[in-house]
């Protein structure tokens, strides 16, 4: 759960953020300030880091529901209990015991991504959480804006190797690590196993994802399916 302090700072740059998909929070009666995040146990094994919230992720006030995110619980689901979830509640159930994070936690306008400005106003809050919050090392990153993320104020050596290896015909298979360190000197290294985005928007990779995602899964010893 956020605690008060971290939720303010969240409110304070969200209240100065050109951007934020105002009328689609107030069509649900949601406060376009409130970050949507999911966080979870400290001891989960493994991070889902994606990109910002959409329509539905703003209707729950969770992230990963909307038809991306749907995928990615599908996946999981089957992975961990050998058949998809029967219901939304099921599907959300599944991803308790996960940490989630994104890149921002507010929904932009047009559901574009945001700009690097942005990203890089809410990266530190986002960064003490994933230092502080969490134990775990493997993360799944989401999409290219997902993965670039990490590279948010890194040397240019960091940037670098993280751009030639988006490049890389492997990268939805192999994996990296990177390190992340705080203003208070806390410093973790973490090993990224980026996928494509799970939107069906991208054509290229949609049909594939869940393939993809259950391979990344496997090779972390996250559950195991009992049923194809």
């Amino acid at each position: 759960m956020l605690d008060a302090r971290r939720r303010e700072a969240f409110r304070r740059l969200a209240a100065d953020t050109v951007g934020i998909d105002v009328e689609v929070y107030r069509q649900f009666g949601k406060d376009p300030l409130e970050p949507i995040l999911g966080l979870g146990d400290a001891a989960a094994p493994l991070c889902f880091f994606g990109r910002d919230p959409g329509r539905e992720e703003v209707r729950h006030g969770a992230p990963f529901v909307g038809a991306s995110g749907q995928s990615v619980r599908r996946a999981l689901h089957r992975q961990l209990h050998g058949t998809a979830p029967p219901d939304f509640d099921a599907a959300l159930a599944v991803g308790r015991g996960f940490f989630w994070l994104g890149t921002v936690p507010y929904k932009p306008l047009g559901n574009r991504a945001w700009s690097m400005a942005v990203k890089r106003r809410f990266q530190p809050l986002l960064r003490e959480l994933l230092l502080a919050e969490w134990h775990g090392r493997h993360i799944v990153t989401f999409g290219r804006e997902a993965f670039l993320w990490f590279g948010i104020d890194q040397p240019r050596a960091v940037r670098e190797r993280l751009e030639a290896f988006w490049r890389r015909d492997d990268r939805f298979s192999a994996s990296i690590d990177v390190r992340l360190h705080d203003e208070h000197g806390a410093l973790r290294e973490f090993v990224l196993h980026p996928l494509p985005h799970p939107s069906p928007l991208n054509q290229l990779w949609f049909k594939r994802f869940p393939a993809l995602l259950q391979a990344r899964l496997a090779a972390l010893a996250i559950g195991a399916p009992t049923a194809s």
